[in-house]
């Protein structure tokens, strides 16, 4: 720094939660295109949870609906950014979906019977999981505003590394 002040990048720069505000106000991420609509869905959440904790991370799963225009929104304006910016492992189960998946027992279901096992019945929810499968964070449940829905995510984050740090 200069002792006129803060350098010009200094000045510029933005937190990820100021530049995902920024985002918001624009509709969309500038690094979210069509081909990044959706998240990787869950196929076996043991190996996703493997990937997510050897980088250190929790498994972070949205569970969504098709169609949910309030899905679309925590996809492209927070998880894709969180997934290229800091690596986060995400994976997405549908709550109305056939599709099969590997629980966190290694047993095959699908992903409508998982998101009825965690009892998750808001569209988006996003479960944050440590070794074993286990909750590290609380869920973050719906999305009323996304003023602060970047706070609660953050928050929620921490959380769950702070409890990984624990194990």
């Amino acid at each position: 720094m200069s002792s006129h002040g803060p350098t010009i990048s200094a000045q510029f720069s933005l937190t990820r939660r100021a530049w995902l505000g920024v985002t918001l106000l624009c509709g969309v991420h500038p690094s979210v295109g069509a081909a990044q609509a959706a998240l990787p869905a869950a196929n076996s959440l043991p190996d996703e949870l493997a990937l997510a904790l050897k980088g250190g991370g929790p498994l972070v799963v949205m569970v969504s609906l098709d169609g949910c225009s309030f899905c679309k929104t925590v996809r492209e304006n927070y998880l894709h950014p969180l997934r290229a910016q800091d690596g986060l492992i995400v994976v997405q189960v549908d709550m109305r979906s056939a599709a099969p998946v590997r629980d966190f027992k290694a047993l095959q279901t699908t992903h409508d019977q998982l998101a009825r096992a965690w009892a998750t019945t808001v569209a988006p929810s996003l479960l944050f999981f440590g070794a074993g499968g286990t909750e590290v964070a609380p869920p973050l449940v719906g999305i009323s505003s996304p003023d602060y829905y970047g706070a609660l995510l953050d928050e929620r984050l921490a959380k769950a590394r702070t409890a990984l740090r624990r194990l």
